[in-house]
């Protein structure tokens, strides 16, 4: 059975290189997030550009890149940032 967290929201994002960030979740986790080998296609292709993508900014709980009105939901990303995480929340039973 695939393992499920509750939604946690974003809380602060920063642009630690190229394609890559470390967000802050409300529950405490911290972790690095790698978009380096992302395809980058559809409306999300201007932000194949560097520069562009490390605009982003965090909005009602997602990544934000206010220029290009777009979004990223947290889910995806709490999974990815507590693989590579700095700080991981405690377990709740």
């Amino acid at each position: 059975m695939a393992k499920t967290h509750p939604l946690v929201d974003i809380t602060g994002v920063a642009v630690i290189g190229d394609h890559k960030l470390r967000l802050l979740f409300e529950d405490g986790t911290v972790g690095d997030v790698s978009f380096e080998d992302d395809a980058w296609n559809g409306v999300f292709a201007p932000l194949r550009d560097a520069a562009r993508f490390a605009k982003v900014t965090v909005r009602y709980g997602t990544l934000y890149w206010p220029h290009d009105e777009l979004d990223w939901a947290p889910e995806p990303l709490y999974e990815a940032a507590r693989e590579h995480s700095l700080v991981q929340a405690a377990a709740t039973s």
